[in-house]
């Protein structure tokens, strides 16, 4: 067994708190734990594999989403898996808890998920637009007032829109942040120019901002964080869709979109459009969304992606550096995206 660290509360990396750790196989029921196994692939919470004499168990240690929004959507995965959606119900504590506390930590476990994590672009047409079908079956299965316990999404959401001289002056105060070091390394010196060209894509698009106010299409309750990472698959199959940390009511037009982009090359430099349009065909099979609905998603989210900087600002503002990796090739895909803007809408136009 990994011996745990405990450098930073809630930070743990290669293996939780040693007395973490026991009261984790003691309140879940675990029996001896023979191996802990860090897994990386994580950008937020903390997670490592447990292998215990009970099986085997995914556990996470909560850092990017509060507990009480984890002890709901625990809640909402249980109504999922009773309705055969391909999701990990969450084990239960000896006093029947989803979430254990010990002290100011939260730990979630549950079952380990047999599969592994493909990239959308190297999933044959077919699995993508049954994986679109996937999405819009979550998206009916998550708004089922009689199924799944949370509120009615009765409030349309509003779409906030950064302006150009606000996304103009964030990226100023994090060029002032690197700066202001002393002796910049290699990230650094690439943030910088990166930021530099940013704010040129900014001043010279100013003009395409979409308008704010309220979203247009259905909305309801959605994943919230569909990327790659978040879906396990064996066999051409999705066995696991993972990390529910971001369950919100929002646009469905919205998660669809979004979803295309990080599944299907966003980490590339560029989308590929053919599975694109195969995913929201797939998707579009099982829940109507109208053209002009997806293609304000998309503009809305071009310009979010345009005036956003969560990246720079983890790893200035928060010393997490775990989306580092991501920087450079959004900032590719921004750049390719604005270029090829008409070509993009087309391929959302799919099934319509």
């Amino acid at each position: 067994m990994t011996d745990g660290t405990s450098a930073a509360p809630g930070h743990f990396r290669d293996g939780p708190d040693a007395g973490d750790l026991t009261a984790v196989r003691q309140e879940f029921g675990l029996g001896e734990i023979q191996e802990v196994t860090f897994l990386a692939e994580g950008l937020m919470n903390r997670n490592w594999r447990l292998d215990t004499d009970a099986g085997v168990y995914a556990l996470k240690l909560l850092c990017d989403v509060p507990a009480e929004i984890a002890r709901r959507n625990a809640l909402v995965l249980s109504a999922l898996a009773s309705a055969g959606l391909p999701v990990c119900a969450p084990v239960q504590t000896s006093d029947g808890a989803v979430v254990l506390q010990i002290d100011s930590r939260h730990y979630l476990l549950s079952p380990w998920a047999q599969g592994t994590h493909i990239e959308g672009v190297d999933l044959p047409l077919a699995e993508v637009a049954d994986f679109g079908a996937l999405v819009a079956g979550l998206h009916q299965a998550l708004n089922d007032q009689v199924s799944v316990l949370l509120p009615v999404a009765d409030v349309r959401p509003r779409a906030k829109v950064t302006s150009p001289d606000m996304a103009l002056a964030k990226a100023d105060r994090l060029l002032s942040v690197i700066s202001a070091k002393g002796e910049p390394n290699a990230f650094d010196e690439k943030a910088r120019q990166l930021l530099e060209e940013r704010k040129m894509l900014v001043d010279k698009h100013r003009e395409s901002r979409p308008v704010e106010g309220e979203a247009p299409g259905p909305f309801g309750w959605t994943h919230g964080d569909l990327q790659y990472r978040n879906v396990l698959r064996r066999e051409g199959a999705v066995t696991a869709v993972l990390d529910w940390d971001r369950v919100a009511v929002k646009p469905l037009a919205e998660e669809v979109a979004r979803t295309a982009q990080v599944q299907f090359g966003g980490e590339r430099g560029r989308l590929d459009l053919d599975r694109v349009a195969a995913f929201v065909g797939g998707y579009r099979a099982v829940m109507p969304l109208s053209h002009a609905d997806l293609a304000d998603a998309v503009n809305r989210l071009w310009w979010k992606r345009m005036s956003d900087y969560w990246i720079f600002e983890f790893h200035y503002d928060r010393d997490d550096h775990g989306p580092d990796s991501l920087m450079a090739p959004s900032e590719r895909l921004l750049a390719w995206w604005t270029e090829h803007r008409q070509e993009v809408e087309q391929a959302f136009a799919a099934g319509a």
